[in-house]
């Protein structure tokens, strides 16, 4: 909470020292900005929920005893429900108002987050984490909402800059504060970490969100065949991405039945939208300039970002051995730095063209990913500080200006389908990269112990030197049988190839989210500049 705050300060600071603005100028009242961080925390909150649980999971599933492969249920479930609530929160704010609505699931999304940690087996886990995921994944679109409602669009770079701190700033960290607590307090405290900051959040949500009447009778009007069809479709989709690598993706009958139930669900839930009088959502913002490019932008952005949040902690666990607590160690410097770039995005972004300013995020961004691309045995903290940092400025400088180019002009109205389609394409993003990976780096690795193994021939004489002395390795350290330490010494240079088969895979992995930036700031390109975020000197 300490950082949350100092960076909330920072700001407020950086909004303040900056030029006058023109008599004109609306003005913003503090119980707005009091209801802008209080959503804000939320969102906070609910991105870190994810990654701190990531980070933990092997602890968590051992505590309750859950297998490796259906222990990965306490994850899924909660992203499950989280993509489908994201597009449903626009209308479902309407139906009940924004203040029912968003304290309601600010506080069952504490009491969710408690009983997790007395989850006594799996079942009892999954159901809670399911629950807790729908009324987490509601605290996200949400902040983003008010902030394009509630704050005029000149002071909307700021409150945007605080939405980045959840959408960068929560995934880099969560591995770092899920490691540490999990390692020195246990898995339980994963969850309980929650209250606090929650207790805070609840409390400057109630004082600053009016009272508004609930609008029940919309639930008749509701687009109810879009809304089944897009629960379905997402669901299906969400759980084919995170459990397809697992399953063989289409070698599982099970893989193969949610994929065609996605696309047919997703399909009919387009045509729905587009045709229905009353959409749940706008999807004819996606056909708008800045919105269009700037989603797809952000969808690369969620692959990116998920992605090298769930890369980095496999490499360092399996290369390195490290444990939770030193990886979030080394993730801290993915984070930490843009505790302190993010305030300052608002200020830079009256003076230099926004677009400017995420096309440099990407390309850093970007080259923090190439600079990983010739991995060896030795990469590990020391080599990895740099890029980290390089990735940290490149995030820091990406989220606020692309979200302010990329809902410019978005009217009150729509305010609730263009939060749902940004944050949810991101999500989505993030999953899909996820699953894009985790199959890229077992087809990799093949790849290379196939190319490393045609050069590991016993007809060389550098394998048969190397065998020999593993051989008398193993007899000199108490194997007596001189046929069981050859095997040994068999066994260990399959271990040496396979390491360094991983090593190379993980470099191209790297290299393939480099790719994927690149092509997201070739769509920033395309963005065209608000008038609002033009600096003052520029015409």
């Amino acid at each position: 909470m300490t950082a949350l705050q100092s960076t909330l300060s920072s700001l407020a600071g950086a909004q303040s020292s900056t030029a006058p603005a023109p008599a004109a100028a609306p003005t913003v009242s503090a119980r707005t900005w009091v209801a802008v961080l209080g959503a804000t925390l939320g969102a906070f909150m609910a991105v870190l929920n994810i990654q701190i649980v990531n980070a933990s999971l092997a602890d968590v599933q051992g505590a309750i005893g859950a297998g490796i492969d259906d222990g990965g249920w306490i994850s899924t479930s909660y992203l499950i429900a989280e993509i489908v609530v994201i597009p449903l929160s626009g209308w479902l704010a309407q139906v009940f108002s924004i203040r029912i609505y968003l304290l309601t699931n600010a506080v069952l999304f504490l009491i969710l987050s408690a009983a997790c940690a007395f989850a006594q087996d799996l079942p009892q886990m999954i159901v809670l984490r399911a629950v807790q995921g729908f009324t987490g994944g509601v605290l996200i679109p949400m902040a983003f909402t008010l902030i394009i409602t509630l704050l005029p669009k000149t002071k909307q770079p700021v409150g945007l800059a605080l939405f980045a701190i959840s959408a960068t700033f929560a995934p880099a960290i969560g591995p770092t504060i899920g490691g540490y607590l999990t390692e020195n307090w246990g898995w339980q405290y994963i969850f309980y970490v929650n209250i606090v900051p929650g207790a805070v959040m609840v409390a400057m949500l109630y004082y600053s969100l009016d009272a508004k009447p609930m609008k029940l009778s919309l639930l008749r009007q509701g687009d109810w065949p879009g809304i089944v069809t897009m629960a379905i479709g997402l669901s299906a989709l969400q759980t084919v991405l995170e459990e397809g690598n697992k399953d063989d993706w289409f070698g599982s009958p099970f893989i193969v039945r949610l994929t065609v139930i996605a696309a047919v669900a997703i399909g009919l839930f387009l045509v729905i939208e587009f045709t229905t009088e009353k959409p749940l959502l706008n999807l004819r913002l996606l056909f708008r300039r800045n919105f269009g490019f700037g989603i797809l932008a952000n969808v690369l952005l969620g692959v990116a970002l998920y992605g090298s949040v769930y890369i980095m902690p496999v490499y360092l666990s399996r290369i390195q051995g490290y444990n939770a607590e030193q990886i979030g160690m080394v993730l801290a410097w993915t984070g930490l730095p843009q505790l302190v770039l993010i305030p300052l995005v608002p200020r830079l972004m009256k003076t230099v063209d926004a677009r400017i300013v995420i096309g440099v995020g990407f390309a850093l961004f970007a080259a923090s990913n190439f600079m990983n691309i010739f991995m060896t045995n030795d990469t590990a903290t020391d080599q990895l500080f740099w890029p980290n940092v390089v990735r940290a400025i490149g995030q820091a400088l990406v989220m606020t200006p692309l979200s302010a180019v990329a809902t410019s002009g978005i009217e009150h109205e729509n305010a609730g389908s263009a939060s749902s389609l940004f944050n949810m394409m991101r999500n989505l993003g993030g999953a899909v990269g996820i699953a894009v990976l985790q199959t890229f780096l077992t087809k990799r690795e093949q790849y290379h112990s196939n190319v490393l193994m045609q050069s590991v021939s016993l007809l060389e004489q550098a394998t048969r030197n190397r065998l020999d002395q593993l051989t008398q390795y193993f007899v000199n350290h108490g194997v007596i049988d001189r046929l069981d330490a050859a095997h040994r010494a068999y066994v260990a240079i399959g271990h040496i190839v396979q390491k360094q088969a991983f090593i190379l895979a993980f470099s191209d992995t790297f290299y393939l989210l480099g790719t994927a930036l690149l092509v997201a700031l070739i769509a920033t390109a395309f963005l065209k500049k608000p008038d609002h975020l033009s600096s003052g000197g520029a015409h």
